[in-house]
């Protein structure tokens, strides 16, 4: 099912995690802000929509990193019926694109519930104190060709790590849904 994701509540404060990774190291939320801010990725392994963005969101991670500005990855289906997001499988998918961040478990699902993710890949970008600035898309590539893309996501998080304050335009993310218990 493909969805569009809400608009950005600008300031609404991050909830508070603490997750494991597919290795089983843990993560919190203040741990992971950098500098500049954080990124929140809700992904999976067997998404159409992620599976032709990832590329670009591992490269673009590696920019933001460089600009003070950290990314985890959550991964909030019910991996039992669809295991190709199983742990096991989270960690073939982030060595595969070469992830620089944590691609964490939502075991429960209640983080991908307490931020309101509807879809993969769903994106929340945080300012330095963890208030919402950007939920938006990646870019405007979609699934084409990304060699002419307009890098949205990254060009909020660059004015959100210059000015605290993402920007006013924003367009929704699409993808399909999280598969919830």
């Amino acid at each position: 099912m493909l969805l569009d994701t809400p608009l950005c509540d600008f300031g609404w404060k991050a909830p508070d995690f603490t997750l494991k990774s597919f290795d089983g190291k843990e993560y919190t939320l203040p741990e992971q802000v950098g500098d500049n801010g954080l990124l929140v990725a809700f992904i999976c392994n067997h998404c159409p929509y992620v599976i032709a963005a990832v590329e670009r969101l591992a490269k673009d991670a590696v920019t933001l990193k460089a600009q003070g500005i950290n990314t985890v990855a959550v991964m909030s289906n019910d991996y039992l019926l669809y295991p190709a997001d199983s742990p096991a499988n989270m960690k073939l998918f982030a060595e595969k694109y070469q992830f620089i961040f944590p691609y964490l478990v939502d075991e429960d699902q209640s983080i991908g519930k307490a931020y309101g993710a509807t879809c993969t890949p769903d994106f929340f970008g945080f300012n330095n104190v963890s208030e919402l600035q950007y939920r938006g898309r990646l870019d405007d590539a979609g699934s084409g060709d990304s060699d002419g893309r307009t890098p949205e996501l990254l060009d909020a998080m660059r004015l959100v790590a210059q000015t605290g304050t993402g920007p006013a335009e924003q367009q929704s993310s699409v993808g399909c849904s999280i598969k919830w218990r």
